[in-house]
């Protein structure tokens, strides 16, 4: 199975499972994660964010974990979490003896205790990979895990015109800033230079 061939059908059948099958099948060697990458996502350690100094933070849908490991280096008490139980698996023996938690959870059902919890949230290429009929509950439980005076980071593909091809789905401008909810408020929105799409947004956003 390659990402290419087979996302679309995946994800129209299944807008959530299919991202365990695509572990699978990369585990198994069949497939490459295209989202699989050294260091942290591009955006995400320009973005000046404040040492942690043990506050929480989560990264929501953290696959094989390089955003959830460049956030505990910076000091946060880390919990990365993941829709895919291989991910998480894979993380874990990646990152062996990392301070992160890694955990299985679903963004669209999330632990009712991450309400309003975490000093920092990091979301980066989780909710353009849900189909638009699912995004507005996506980026409302994003939202939610803010705590009162903490940050999230956004960070997805831009585009100026919606596309109906995908995964992924890169965010519209209206979008990026619909993360400004549930007593979320925008910092700045930022339109990076990136060679796919239309570039690529950073939001930071508080509560």
């Amino acid at each position: 199975m390659t990402m290419e061939n087979d996302a679309d059908r995946l994800a129209a059948a299944d807008p959530t499972g299919w991202f365990d099958r695509l572990y699978q099948e990369a585990a198994a060697g069949r497939a490459v994660v295209p989202w699989d990458a050294p260091g942290p996502s591009g955006g995400l350690d320009s973005a000046g964010l404040p040492p942690g100094d043990g506050r929480r933070a989560l990264v929501v849908g953290c696959g094989l974990g390089r955003d959830a490991e460049f956030v505990a280096g910076l000091g946060y008490a880390t919990t990365a979490f993941d829709i895919s139980p291989t991910a998480v698996r894979d993380a874990r023996a990646r990152h062996a003896g990392s301070e992160v938690t890694y955990q299985v959870a679903d963004l669209l059902s999330p632990p009712a205790a991450w309400s309003s919890s975490f000093d920092l949230v990091v979301e980066s290429n989780t909710v353009q990979a849900l189909p638009r009929t699912l995004r507005p509950a996506a980026t409302a439980a994003v939202a939610s895990f803010v705590a009162p005076g903490g940050t999230l980071v956004v960070l997805a593909a831009a585009v100026d015109t919606p596309s109906g091809q995908g995964p992924p789905w890169p965010l519209t401008r209206d979008e990026a800033l619909a993360f400004a909810t549930g007593g979320v408020r925008l910092i700045t929105l930022d339109r990076l230079p990136a060679d796919r799409f239309d570039g690529r947004w950073r939001g930071l956003f508080t509560r």
